[in-house]
């Protein structure tokens, strides 16, 4: 009986390769900033339920290394505002963090949410959404990130948004794993940005709020014909997103999703229904 667990395990894997080629993911839609922000503790697993429940068509958040190596979501460098403690992730070990409280501080109602793990947040999500994986760091992260996208299954639909440092070491240890060009040194500077991003090969951008009189529509074209999907950071009113996709904006971030879908859904684009694989 032993010697055909193998040949099991190899038809498990090609089942569920299966299933993950019928996945349809989002064209177009809104980007979930943190999960559910507005009405829920940022970067926690029932800000990201919330998203999920709603019909988000990508969900952000950032993830970042503890003291001792351990991938947990916190967007500052410190647990200080998010959390009821203090102190630096980086100098702080998982066990310190995991015991911090990470809601109580967005309502009571929250009290007890824990700061999540990279891998607790993946385990939650359904197959068919983006995943906008905000890297805080460099190499390390941006290797460790890889391995364990590729470990759960997730290469389809997650994407890493980082700086060149971190996108390089993630595609040495992933080849092809996605990524959205997050350099700070010009992200500012949008011609720069969109020339560095195609010459990178980048899966994404996500470019920041225009300047006045900014025109891009010569890059945004250009963009479109490398197909390089692009992230916009992000839409302060619902009424902005009409002229967002019009542009060619592919996912806006936004704080406020409720608020966002109900008028997204009035442009044509429909809340997602999520579809979880093996349930």
């Amino acid at each position: 009986m032993l010697k055909h667990i193998p040949i099991l395990i190899l038809l498990c894997l090609n089942i569920a390769n299966a299933q993950k080629t019928q996945i349809i993911m989002p064209e177009k839609g809104l980007c979930a900033h943190r999960g559910c922000m507005d009405t829920h503790p940022e970067n926690t697993l029932p800000a990201f339920a919330e998203a999920i429940r709603l019909g988000a068509h990508m969900i952000e958040f950032d993830v970042q290394l503890t003291k001792d190596g351990k991938m947990v979501l916190m967007h500052d460098e410190s647990v200080d505002r998010t959390t009821n403690g203090k102190g630096m992730v980086s100098e702080l070990t998982f066990e310190e963090i995991r015991k911090l409280d990470a809601g109580e501080k967005k309502s009571t109602q929250f009290s007890g949410t824990l700061v999540p793990t990279f891998e607790e947040t993946l385990a939650m999500m359904p197959a068919n959404v983006w995943l906008n994986c905000h890297l805080k760091g460099e190499e390390a992260v941006g290797k460790a990130a890889a391995a364990l996208l590729a470990k759960t299954g997730r290469l389809h639909q997650a994407f890493l948004t980082c700086g060149e440092k971190a996108s390089a070491a993630a595609r040495a240890e992933v080849a092809g794993i996605l990524i959205c060009n997050g350099e700070n040194r010009y992200r500012k500077n949008t011609p720069e940005y969109v020339a560095a991003t195609i010459g990178m090969n980048a899966n994404f951008i996500q470019l920041l709020r225009s300047e006045a009189n900014e025109n891009r529509t010569a890059l945004i074209a250009s963009l479109k014909q490398n197909n390089v999907k692009i992230n916009f950071f992000y839409a302060k009113s619902a009424d902005e997103l009409s002229a967002l996709f019009d542009q060619g904006i592919d996912f806006v971030l936004v704080n406020k999703l409720a608020e966002f879908l109900q008028e997204s859904s009035k442009l044509r684009v429909p809340v997602w229904k999520p579809v979880y694989l093996n349930k």
